[in-house]
């Protein structure tokens, strides 16, 4: 009899609720902390009403899920029929989730796998999605580790941003390159690298930046076998136009998500983030 594998995530994954209930995934919430109010991603606050005090100036920030929450997460896995837990997360360079869960791992009821994605949002997601469908397979905890491992070496994640004011506050990026953007009034191109966010091209407008985009993930997007996922805050109709561009250039094209960000990142990109992340299979 093969034991039964769990795989648990955070929120930042933004996996489509069916997708996690069909596979079983757990999900962990950050938290976004709106003036003095401590709100869960994904059940206590909408994008909407944080797009709508991001443009008010009002202070939020976020917070990760404490180790006590992670520890609750396990037992709750382990009393549903568990034998054994992947647990994965956004990179450690953007959060604390991956220590907090690290922390609470120690005194687990059953042996727990934390891993560092290095990535986050859909990248993350995919991640998961592999473990999952590995563990779904018959697979163990080591071959679940193994195909979400494999999965994040081989994304990719791309996006544009209005501004970097919002990254620069959150201490997502350095001083140095927000102001450098500020400075000549460019449009950035960011990406994520080694876990970090990092400084791609710097373009002068916004429809350039966005062309620009769709370019890069074109060249990169090659082979058979290509999920992407579109994200946006705030920018519906820009990400189904990216989308459809995309769907027609892009060949091996096997799946394509388009979702609205959590609260979580949206805090830190701001309204009119327009991302891709392009994850071969």
């Amino acid at each position: 009899m093969s034991r039964h594998v769990a795989i648990v995530t955070d929120s930042t994954a933004y996996l489509p609720p069916r997708t996690m209930e069909r596979h079983g995934i757990t999900t962990v919430p950050l938290t976004v902390v709106l003036g003095d109010q401590a709100l869960e991603e994904g059940t206590e606050i909408s994008t909407r009403s944080l797009a709508q005090a991001l443009q008010k100036r009002r202070s939020v920030t976020t917070s990760r899920p404490s180790p006590a929450l992670f520890a609750e997460t396990y037992r709750k896995v382990a009393a549903s029929g568990a034998t054994e837990i992947v647990s994965l997360h956004l990179s450690a360079e953007l959060s604390g989730t991956y220590d907090a869960a690290v922390l609470a791992a120690r005194e687990a009821p059953v042996p727990v796998r934390v891993v560092d994605t290095g990535t986050v949002a859909m990248a993350l997601g995919f991640c998961a999605l592999a473990a999952a469908e590995t563990a779904d397979g018959g697979g163990t905890v080591d071959d679940a580790v193994t195909a979400a491992e494999k999965r994040a070496a081989g994304t990719s994640a791309y996006f544009y941003v209005d501004t970097l004011d919002y990254l620069r506050r959150g201490g997502r990026i350095g001083t140095a390159q927000a102001l450098l953007g500020s400075a000549l009034a460019v449009k950035p191109l960011l990406q994520l690298q080694d876990g970090r966010i990092e400084l791609l091209e710097k373009v002068r407008t916004a429809s350039k930046a966005i062309g620009r985009l769709e370019e890069i993930v074109a060249e990169r997007a090659s082979g058979a076998g290509i999920d992407l996922a579109v994200h946006h805050l705030a920018a519906p109709d820009r990400a189904a136009a990216l989308a459809d561009r995309l769907r027609a250039r892009v060949p091996g094209l096997a799946d394509l998500h388009v979702s609205e960000v959590g609260a979580v990142i949206g805090a830190h990109t701001g309204p009119g983030l327009l991302g891709v992340v392009v994850s071969p299979r």
